[in-house]
């Protein structure tokens, strides 16, 4: 697996009761996955010669990010490497500018967008549509919020060019909430469907993902999972494919952003589910049976633990262990500073509003912000 962070860390532990080896291709030596894989090398991924040494001797090389050049991928391919998913799906993770036009060419919901030229060029596609607000993203590189503006007149939009890269310009979708639709296609085309869950976001990242979505029409929520399923087919995903969805207020459902990796809001997957994503990723490259999607219980709630002023993790596992033996924390390993993700925890139960509370419960002492 190419990347060392926790994706990477939460893949190798699903591939340990497998048998699979697993060799990583990390950043650093300190980086969340290094800490407990056997086999590290440590080396640039944009390099490409680093990256043809690590592939030597693997069966399939997949990825914990989608940064790695398009064409280092191709070359890898052009060497008889395994690339899982390759380079033509993942391209589609990549660069939202190519996302955004195959996603219109195969018919798929997506917001207005075009690739825009300046500022005045972002003034001309707000006119196009209900004027500003408007979203503007550089086409690659962006994630947890990075890369992403929300621009309110032509003044403000000058700050992504700035990058120099193109930028993608979207209407600023008017929706009730984010939803996410998991699925995981092997390359014989046999795929899984997890649950549609809603992702809940604060400051661009994700903060709290429900499982199921709460209140969420049958006919929708089936439809998105065919939507996603279908995303999966024509782009020739091998993997894990999450698919971010805006649902809006007059009732439709849209594509926001596509990953071609496990995925944070499929994390609830590790104990409220069957299979979990990253057990699934890794039957999926390596060309084994995909395992059960189907929830174990009626309700799991995943929330995310960020980096705040209480680096004592021990004292908080002491209160938060004893206060609620059903819980379930996964740390990563990394340092604790403000706002990072360090780990998250899941809930599963028969009652929301008490899954959703012991959660949140949970996250908010791990982070420090209650002492109680």
């Amino acid at each position: 697996m190419v990347g060392g962070g926790q994706l990477a860390r939460m893949t190798h532990q699903a591939g340990i009761p497998l048998g699979i080896q697993f060799k990583l291709l990390s950043d650093g030596p300190r980086d969340s996955a290094a800490l407990v894989a056997a086999d590290v090398v440590v080396g640039d991924y944009r390099d490409l010669e680093t990256l043809r040494a690590f592939a030597r001797g693997c069966d399939v090389v997949t990825f914990d990010h989608e940064h790695v050049p398009t064409e280092h991928l191709r070359a890898l391919q052009a060497d008889g490497v395994v690339v899982r998913p390759g380079p033509d799906a993942l391209v589609h993770a990549q660069d939202k500018g190519v996302m955004r036009a195959r996603l219109t060419a195969i018919g798929v919901p997506c917001p207005r967008h075009r690739i825009v030229t300046g500022p005045a060029d972002v003034t001309a596609f707000a006119a196009e549509g209900d004027g500003y607000p408007v979203v503007l993203k550089t086409v690659r590189g962006g994630y947890d919020g990075k890369g992403v503006w929300v621009v309110r007149g032509e003044q403000e939009a000058a700050e992504p060019f700035r990058a120099g890269v193109p930028v993608l310009a979207e209407e600023k979708v008017d929706f009730v909430r984010e939803l996410a639709a998991n699925v995981v296609r092997s390359p014989h085309g046999q795929a899984v469907a997890y649950p549609v869950v809603e992702s809940v976001q604060v400051g661009g990242v994700c903060d709290t993902v429900i499982a199921p979505a709460p209140g969420l029409d049958p006919e929708r929520s089936a439809h998105a999972q065919d939507l996603a399923l279908r995303i999966a087919a024509e782009l020739g995903v091998t993997g894990h494919l999450a698919v971010e969805l805006f649902e809006t207020t007059d009732g439709r459902v849209l594509v926001n952003e596509l990953a071609m990796r496990p995925h944070n809001s499929g994390h609830w997957t590790q104990d409220g589910s069957v299979t979990s994503q990253f057990e699934n990723h890794l039957r999926a490259v390596l060309d084994l049976p995909l395992g059960d999607p189907r929830p174990r219980a009626p309700w799991t709630v995943m929330a995310n633990v960020l980096g705040g002023d209480y680096p004592d993790m021990y004292f908080g596992y002491l209160h938060c262990m004893a206060r609620d033996p059903g819980l379930k924390i996964h740390m990563y390993g990394k340092d604790v500073k403000p706002g990072r993700k360090v780990g998250h925890v899941n809930v599963a139960g028969d009652d929301l509003a008490d899954v959703r509370d012991r959660a949140r419960h949970a996250a908010d002492y791990l982070r420090g912000t209650i002492q109680e």
